[in-house]
């Protein structure tokens, strides 16, 4: 099983994981990275399990907005639209209809 060291908060852990994983647990890494250094500009050197807690709980907290905006874009797309489709007025088509056979009418003579 492959170790990997990734760095968090200026500080390096090394953890094990499955192999193919790597890649993807360094982009997790600085992810977390992301959320813990903001947490050290304001708050100095924090000791190792605060630092990570609040960053986690930072990262619990974008995930949870995110997942409620989900779950609202999803029920708009399952809602159905209504669409408004104008309706032709009768007296319109059978204009459109005599216009529509002038225009046939003077097709054919010049056949």
């Amino acid at each position: 099983m492959p170790e990997v060291t990734i760095s968090i908060g200026g500080r390096k852990f090394e953890i094990a994981c499955q192999a193919g994983e790597e890649q993807f647990l360094h982009s997790a890494a600085t992810i977390y990275d992301r959320e813990a250094q903001p947490l050290i500009t304001q708050l100095g050197r924090v000791p190792a399990d605060r630092m990570l807690l609040m960053a986690g709980l930072m990262l619990a907290d974008k995930a949870a907005t995110l997942e409620d905006e989900l779950r609202v874009l999803k029920e708009k797309a399952a809602t159905p639209t209504r669409v408004e489709v104008p309706v032709v007025p009768g007296e319109l088509v059978e204009t459109l209809a005599e216009i529509a056979a002038r225009a046939e009418s003077l097709a054919d003579t010049f056949d």
